[in-house]
């Protein structure tokens, strides 16, 4: 009689969680689609429980423009070709006149307007990562080899739906040439995800990465905007500027949120051609990166 009413109370159970977590999932689907709706362009969102693999995908097959924001896949590409011995954290770079010629973002430009300083790979690599430095990115390219390994080192991984083939430098010259380094939001959820687990890299380099990226002062108001102050965010924006039509290519923000209760969930978001003001563009984001927190938090 025990077994019989044991199963009774169970076989129920099994047929109303599945259904009960695919409706809590179906409502915070529909939480970050409305939150999304607040402005018009396109909403690339790709979010992972990285304890449990719960994932969530808003326009799972737009191909968004990256910006700054491969600048992750190019350290992890770099620190790799370090854990080979190709390359070496304290190698030293000099940065010439011709080096800070380049028009475009670059604190290290502002702090040596004349060059003539050597740099380590670690100084260019926290320099691109942490400040965004597109001066430091094309040195690391040039480093690097180009944009080829770059793109081949993050297809090896298996992260197929991504396209690194324009330097900054290069977008610089063309509106249309961002558009050509593009990534799908599921593509680089899998690329924090792989760096998370910790297997493509040493462990040196992974800390090393991780520290960059959470000191970075850039996108404040973006997944940390409204989280707890306790979370632990690694992360890397990217951001386009607007062209005579008002349109703003990206507004990006990538990285791993560390919550208080110790969990963690990898976050992508991708704003792409808005008309919308930065601030109501960056207040979207946090709303998605708060109700993200708030969902894996109650979990």
């Amino acid at each position: 009689m025990k077994v019989k009413t044991l199963r009774r109370i169970l076989l129920p159970a099994l047929f109303v969680l599945p259904n009960l977590l695919f409706a809590q999932k179906s409502d915070f689907k529909s939480q970050l689609e409305s939150i999304t709706k607040q402005i018009d362009g396109i909403a690339g969102v790709a979010i992972k429980d990285l304890e449990g693999n719960e994932t969530l995908i808003l326009n799972a097959d737009h191909k968004f423009p990256m910006l700054s924001s491969f600048k992750f896949p190019i350290a992890m590409a770099v620190l790799d070709q370090v854990d080979k011995g190709k390359l070496a954290l304290d190698q030293k770079y000099h940065l010439t006149k011709e080096d800070v010629q380049l028009k475009t973002y670059s604190p290290l430009r502002d702090k040596y307007p004349d060059g003539n300083v050597d740099l380590t790979i670690a100084d260019l690599l926290a320099s691109m990562v942490s400040l965004s430095d597109n001066i430091a990115c094309d040195i690391l390219f040039k480093l690097a080899g180009g944009t080829k390994p770059v793109q081949d080192y993050v297809h090896s991984l298996g992260v197929k739906d991504i396209a690194i083939v324009a330097n900054e430098e290069q977008m610089g010259q063309d509106w249309n040439v961002q558009y050509t380094n593009w990534c799908k939001p599921g593509a680089m959820l899998q690329l924090l995800d792989i760096f998370y687990k910790g297997k493509n890299l040493s462990k040196s380099s992974h800390d090393f990465l991780s520290k960059i990226m959470i000191d970075g002062p850039t996108g404040m108001n973006r997944i940390k905007g409204q989280l707890p102050k306790e979370a632990v965010v690694a992360h890397k924006t990217g951001t386009s500027g607007t062209n005579d039509k008002g349109v703003m290519a990206a507004v990006n923000d990538v990285g791993i949120v560390k919550m208080a209760n110790g969990k963690s969930f990898a976050i992508v978001l991708f704003m792409s051609n808005s008309t919308a003001e930065l601030k109501a563009i960056e207040s979207v984001m946090a709303q998605v990166s708060k109700a993200a927190y708030e969902h894996y938090a109650a979990k």
